[in-house]
C-alpha cells in the first residue's frame, strides 16, 4: 500500500514538471517498486535537461524554434508573453556569496530569474513592473552594483537590455547586452553601468573594420602613432573632458595646482600635436585615444 501511495505522488511529480499524464498498472509490490524507481529517475533527467535555467539559457545563447517556446514555457510555469529586461553582471567571479545576495534582492516571489552564462557572469531576466521605465532600469541597476560592492566587496560592471516583450525576444536582448557589456568595459572603463541605447560613439567605434581605424589614426598622427599614456595622465584628461575643458574646476576636483594640469596638457600637445583646451582638439583627441584602445584589445584577441 505505501509503494502504491509513493508510486502516485511520483506520478503526480511527473505530471507537474512535465504536463504529461502517465498511467501505471502494477500487480506485485516488486512491479509497484520498479516503477516507482524509474518514474523517479525520469523526473530526475526531465528536470537536469529542462530546469527553468538551462531553459532560459539556452533560449539566450543557442535558440529554440518558436513554436517549441510557449509549451515549453507552460511546462515549466514560465509566463511566455511578459514584458521583461534582462541585466548581465561580471565579475571577477560569480561565487555562492554574489548570488546569494542576488537572492536577496530578488526573491522569488518577484519572478526575476538568475541564470549562470560563464564563471563571472550572470543574467538577470526580471520582469517589468507597473509604472517603471529606462530610469527605473538605471536605478535598478545601480542597486545591484553597489550593494555587491558593499557586500560582497568585489568589484562589477552591469549591462541592461530593452524591454522585451515574450521570450522569444530574448536571444536579441541578451546580444544586446552582450555587446553592451564588451563596448562598456572597452570604451567606458570608469563606469559600471552600461545601458544597451547609451553606448554612443563607443558602439560605431566597435563595429568599424580595423583597416579603416588603422587609416583614421595615420590621418591625425603620421607614422608616429602615439603609445598609450600614464594612468595618472589618462585619469586627469578623462576629468577634464567630463569638466567640459575647465581647466578652473579640473584642478579644484583633482587637488591638482592649474599649472600642473596645464603642464601635463603641453606635454600631450608635444607628442600629439593636439591642444585639448581647442573643443576640435580634444574631440579629434577624445575619439583618437578610444580608437587606439579598440585596435589594442583587437590585436590582443
Amino acid at each position: 500500500m505505501e509503494h502504491i501511495q509513493e508510486l502516485d505522488k511520483a506520478l503526480s511529480e511527473l505530471k507537474r514538471i512535465t504536463g504529461i499524464t502517465i498511467s501505471v498498472k502494477t500487480d506485485t509490490p516488486e512491479e509497484t517498486e520498479l516503477a516507482l524507481s524509474q518514474i523517479r529517475c525520469l523526473c530526475a533527467a526531465y528536470k537536469e535537461k529542462y530546469n527553468k535555467l538551462d531553459f532560459l539559457k539556452s533560449l539566450m545563447t543557442e535558440g529554440i524554434p518558436s513554436y517549441d517556446i510557449g509549451e515549453r514555457a507552460l511546462r515549466l510555469h514560465i509566463t511566455p508573453d511578459e514584458k521583461r529586461v534582462l541585466f548581465l553582471l561580471e565579475a571577477k567571479t560569480a561565487d555562492d556569496t554574489l548570488v546569494e545576495i542576488l537572492k536577496n534582492l530578488f526573491p522569488s516571489r518577484s519572478k526575476t530569474y538568475l541564470v549562470p552564462m560563464s564563471g563571472n557572469t550572470i543574467a538577470i531576466l526580471r520582469p517589468l513592473k507597473s509604472g517603471e521605465n529606462s530610469n527605473s532600469m538605471k536605478q535598478i541597476a545601480r542597486t545591484m552594483v553597489d550593494t555587491l560592492n558593499t557586500e560582497a566587496l568585489t568589484h562589477v560592471q552591469l549591462s541592461y537590455s530593452g524591454v522585451t516583450d515574450s521570450l522569444s525576444d530574448l536571444s536579441g536582448a541578451y546580444r544586446e547586452t552582450s555587446l553592451a557589456l564588451k563596448v562598456g568595459k572597452l570604451f567606458y572603463s570608469e563606469q559600471t553601468i552600461f545601458p544597451y541605447n547609451e553606448l554612443g560613439i563607443g558602439r560605431l567605434i566597435y563595429q568599424l573594420p580595423v583597416s579603416i581605424c588603422e587609416n583614421f589614426l595615420r590621418e591625425i598622427f603620421g607614422k608616429d602613432i602615439p603609445e598609450g599614456f600614464d594612468a595618472e595622465t589618462t585619469a586627469a584628461v578623462n576629468r577634464f573632458f567630463q569638466n567640459n575643458l575647465n581647466i578652473a574646476e579640473t584642478s579644484r576636483q583633482l587637488h591638482m595646482h592649474r599649472n600642473t594640469l596645464i603642464y601635463r596638457l603641453e606635454q600631450i600637445q608635444k607628442r600629439t600635436g593636439l591642444d585639448l583646451r581647442i573643443f576640435e582638439d580634444a574631440m579629434t583627441f577624445k575619439i583618437a585615444t578610444m580608437v587606439m584602445n579598440y585596435l589594442h584589445t583587437e590585436r590582443n584577441q
